[in-house]
């Protein structure tokens, strides 16, 4: 018997499944808060030297010049003795007008120190690298419930330290951590809601869970419009952290996963909730042990995957290198236009709520059209119509500020469209043992990762390091190029279905 038969008996989207993904999408709504805090915690506001004790400066007091464009005297240099220039002795003021503080303001990361303040970005998505190879891991061994309360408490005891640090090292190393703790959270929270759902209803249920995030999105421009202090926001961003530590406790356990390591008495009494909550209380009897123990968990349970079952036949290895191409083109654009919300001639805090509102009709929409052209020409033509936006909005001019913001919205629109579908189809493409043993592909481009999140966020570490692209005022940050990856990728990799999630390893829908 197979598991999708007993919740199919159960009720395999009703009442029950309704509860968990509302549960489930708190959690989620709160990554949206913390992996697009940098763009207002780390802002970078106008700024020139102080003057010195005695208030008098020598050089000629400029306008407060926005730093990202070349520096002028009195921004990051006065004059010293013999003609020659220093840089500011007495440090810098800043211009509050749009912000009271960040961790540019707080350490003075500006200037030849600037570079300080782009690395923050990379220290914290260096750590949802690595949470996302822990957590794939742990969430398979110890159980998706308990490790999603470790990642819910250690991530808000982590933002927590980030608004109280006293030093740009205590604030880069909490910051660093809280990204292994939510990695975590956008690991385990997909996988339990889909292992509650039926396979009808399981790309409902993903982009059910994914507007959540674009909801974060918008409230984090809410949040940082009410809230221009630093230490202040990262608080404020810490509290649906606790919000969801407490929906946890009602939370429940995979029953797949509780049958695949043995426990069919623990399956059995969430089985039973999830019929009574149903309406399915007829179907109680039927889920006696015997029943559930028929469920071929045995071959699953004694099987041990590696990292090298992704290259472990000609096709899986064509799949993983084609998925990885595709993750890494929709990640450098995705995130690229996400931290790019300034250069356009109106608010930040605007842009962000409409970026955010932007993906909504994006989810939707992608949500009918990949039923009709599929998800391989669906990734393809979605990151391509982006790239093209992206070299579009490069050519116009500055001064046509709202047709730039247009452009830079409607591409933004289409990267999350290519975002959406690349979730559904790496994970349809797996067998499941693949999928969920190691909870799903998502490899840095550097090294093998069978995690859902590694791909992802890998490309934004490198958006920020210091080698890589800068932010320009005449620029969408990503390489329109980038989006070339996804043709060749996308047609080398096979089509995909629905498919039902087995527990036991046999022929995947792929054929492998």
């Amino acid at each position: 018997m197979r598991f999708e038969e007993l919740l199919d008996d159960v009720g395999g989207f009703h009442r029950f499944q309704f509860l968990v993904l509302s549960m489930l999408c708190l959690p989620r709504l709160t990554l949206a808060l913390h992996f697009l805090l940098h763009n207002f915690i780390s802002a970078v506001p106008d700024h020139r030297c102080a003057p010195g004790p005695g208030g008098d400066l020598d050089y000629d007091v400029p306008d407060l010049t926005p730093a990202r464009r070349t520096v002028s005297p009195g921004v990051c240099e006065i004059s010293g003795p013999d003609n020659s220039t220093v840089s500011c002795p007495h440090g810098w003021v800043y211009n509050q007008t749009d912000v009271l503080s960040t961790t540019a303001t707080e350490w003075d990361l500006v200037c030849e120190n600037r570079r300080l303040n782009h690395l923050l970005a990379t220290y914290f998505f260096l750590g949802v690298t690595v949470g996302a190879v822990i957590f794939g891991q742990l969430s398979d061994k110890f159980g998706r419930r308990s490790m999603l309360l470790v990642a819910l408490v250690l991530s808000t005891v982590m933002s927590a330290a980030s608004a109280f640090s006293t030093s740009y090292v205590m604030f880069a190393v909490s910051r660093a951590l809280c990204g292994v703790a939510l990695a975590g959270l956008s690991i385990i929270g997909p996988v339990l809601g889909i292992e509650w759902t039926d396979v009808k209803h399981r790309t409902f249920t993903g982009t059910v869970m994914s507007l959540s995030w674009s909801a974060g999105n918008m409230l984090l421009a809410l949040m940082a419009f009410l809230i221009r202090d630093w230490r202040q926001l990262s608080l404020a961003v810490t509290v649906p952290l606790v919000i969801a530590t407490v929906a946890w406790w009602w939370l429940p356990e995979s029953a797949r996963w509780l049958l695949v390591n043995g426990k069919p008495k623990e399956a059995r009494r969430l089985l039973v909730r999830c019929a009574k909550i149903n309406r399915r209380n007829q179907q109680s009897p039927k889920l006696d042990l015997e029943v559930l123990m028929k469920v071929s968990v045995a071959e699953e349970t004694q099987k041990t995957h590696s990292y090298l079952d992704l290259v472990k036949t000609p096709q899986l290895r064509k799949i993983t290198l084609c998925s990885g191409l595709s993750w890494f083109a929709v990640a450098f654009l995705y995130y690229g236009i996400s931290n790019k919300i300034s250069g356009f001639g109106v608010s930040v805090y605007l842009t962000q709520f409409i970026y955010g509102a932007i993906e909504v009709p994006a989810k939707i929409c992608s949500y009918f059209v990949l039923d009709w052209i599929g998800r391989r020409n669906g990734q393809a033509w979605f990151l391509i119509i982006t790239g093209a936006l992206i070299g579009v909005n490069t050519a116009i001019p500055l001064d046509f500020s709202v047709t730039r913001t247009c452009v830079a919205v409607v591409a933004k629109g289409f990267s999350e469209a290519a975002f959406t579908t690349a979730f559904l189809y790496s994970a349809e493409l797996y067998p499941t043992t693949l999928r969920y043993s190691l909870t799903t592909l998502r490899y840095s481009p550097t090294t093998l990762r069978y995690s859902p999140t590694t791909l992802r966020y890998s490309p934004t570490t490198l958006r920020y390091s210091p080698t890589t692209l800068r932010y320009s005022p005449t620029t969408l940050s990503p390489d329109p190029s980038s989006s070339l990856l996804a043709p060749p990728s996308s047609a080398l990799a096979p089509p995909s279905q629905p498919w039902p999630l087995p527990l036991s390893p046999g022929p995947s829908p792929c054929g492998l």
